[in-house]
């Protein structure tokens, strides 16, 4: 199946409900301030679907770039900020969400990696492209693990590489989102910050945390957009940070959204 198609084939989806992380604007590039709040007061609310409350991520670098310097180091340094951040004070804000059930978000876990290099993504990959490799890769190759309600797999693209989602395009309208496969398949698809619009102030490794950080956030506490804790105004829980960054140990990531504080934290 490939996956290198025209953008201009590509026809948006109707009523698209797969959170993104959007680009930069200009008052964020420029002294958006750290921890406000938008002008519509948000408030999550619980929709009954389902919660990641003790994720196991699965790191998936595709393309042989990842194999070679200086994207294997880059790949590295991406493994080490999930084995820490997967048991940080991120996670434990996130603990504050919890479904009708008492069931709470608490510490996840970095269970993998793969590379996977055939078939290789050309210029522009799609989600369905995407989706295609994960349950092509689940059927056959036994490094990456079964899917279950915990399991979120974060798909890398290298450099040079578009991503076309719902009609739009990576650097052009978004720098990363979340999507399922049939409520079964949880997936982050992480084109690589390539333009100012992903990148802002941030060096390239930065903004992979940062964007890596608000698409975990958003997966755990929504994994089927808009069925687990969302604002209908506002969105998700990192859409209404979106670009608010901060340091959690040596790493950035992006602030997210409190209710209980009523501010991004």
């Amino acid at each position: 199946m490939s996956t290198d198609i025209p953008y201009s084939a590509v026809v948006p989806a109707p009523h698209d409900s797969v959170r993104i992380v959007p680009l930069h604007s200009d008052s964020e590039l420029f002294g958006s301030p750290e921890g406000g709040a938008p002008a519509a007061a948000p408030q999550l609310t619980f929709r009954g679907g389902p919660l990641l409350t003790a994720v196991k991520v699965f790191t998936v670098y595709w393309g042989a770039a990842w194999s070679t310097a200086p994207l294997s180091d880059t790949a590295a340094k991406l493994d080490g900020f999930f084995d820490f951040v997967l048991t940080s004070p991120l996670l434990d804000m996130l603990g504050e969400y919890r479904d009708v059930n008492g069931l709470q978000v608490g510490h996840g876990s970095h269970i993998g990696r793969a590379v996977v290099t055939t078939p290789a993504p050309k210029h522009v990959v799609t989600d369905a492209g995407i989706q295609h490799l994960l349950q092509q890769e689940l059927g056959a190759n036994p490094a990456f693990p079964a899917a279950d309600t915990e399991t979120l797999y974060f798909v890398y693209l290298p450099p040079g590489t578009s991503v076309v989602q719902g009609g739009s395009r990576s650097c052009q309208a978004f720098c990363g989102y979340h999507n399922d496969i049939g409520g079964q398949i949880f997936y982050a698809a992480m084109p690589y910050p390539g333009c100012t619009g992903c990148t802002g102030t941030l060096t390239p490794f930065d903004a992979l945390t940062s964007t890596s950080s608000h698409e975990l956030s958003e997966a755990i506490t929504d994994p089927i957009p808009g069925k687990g804790w969302y604002d209908d105004v506002n969105g998700e829980i990192g859409d209404i940070c979106a670009w608010k960054t901060h340091s959690v140990g040596a790493y950035t990531v992006q602030s997210e959204w409190s209710n209980l504080k009523n501010a991004c934290i």
